[in-house]
């Protein structure tokens, strides 16, 4: 059982010993806190809920502060199920851990929301190319075409149209942990991670 929260910083390269160069991630990860073990008896499912973060007293409600109760004023709160029962059996509310779960080549999952890119067009949203070029066509090059579906008075259910796009939780399997400084709780991950600067990432092992 393996999962910790972080935040997205930049994208860079390293090399390896061969010289060959690898995009990399660079997040910001740990050091979390344990603020509630839930267990099949009380809460119907196993599961543990973490806090990442730091955020100011005057912003966090009186029901989380209680539900706190002087862990920490944390920014992120995040519960990862448990498959296995007896990995939780050790742990309680308090526990502090950071990166020194995992290791180097090790193949990771992450989930973050994915930037938002507002309204757009069926040709970027969707990648259609848009009508013809020709002679008697005006301002049809981006247009999504006809819609209709002969008899019918609405438009079919999952219809591809314009519309607002990104800003969805996207999830990434088997990222290569590349790198790990757990005295700057900096970890790297090879390839790219959905989000700008400064998104929530959730990491399992």
């Amino acid at each position: 059982m393996k999962f910790i929260l972080g935040e997205k910083k930049n994208m860079s390269q390293i090399f390896d010993e061969k010289g060959n160069a690898h995009p990399v991630t660079i997040l910001s990860a740990g050091p979390v806190v344990v603020t509630q073990v839930k267990t099949k008896e009380k809460d119907g499912y196993e599961a543990v809920q973490i806090g990442y973060g730091e955020k100011k007293a005057k912003n966090i409600n009186k029901a989380i502060t209680g539900h706190l109760k002087g862990l920490g004023n944390f920014r992120f709160l995040r519960e990862f199920k448990i498959e296995d029962v007896k990995e939780a059996s050790g742990i309680k509310v308090g526990d502090k851990f950071g990166l020194s779960v995992f290791k180097a080549g090790d193949n990771i999952t992450v989930s973050s929301v994915s930037k938002g890119k507002g309204f757009q067009g069926v040709v970027k949203r969707h990648g259609f190319r848009g009508g013809p070029r020709s002679h008697g066509q005006k301002h049809s090059e981006r247009e999504p075409g006809s819609i209709s579906q002969g008899l019918r008075t609405s438009i079919r259910s999952g219809m591809r149209m314009a519309g607002r796009m990104g800003g969805d939780r996207v999830t990434v399997k088997n990222l290569k942990v590349m790198q790990i400084d757990p005295q700057n709780n900096v970890l790297l991950l090879k390839g790219a991670v959905p989000g700008r600067r400064g998104t929530m990432v959730e990491i399992r092992g």
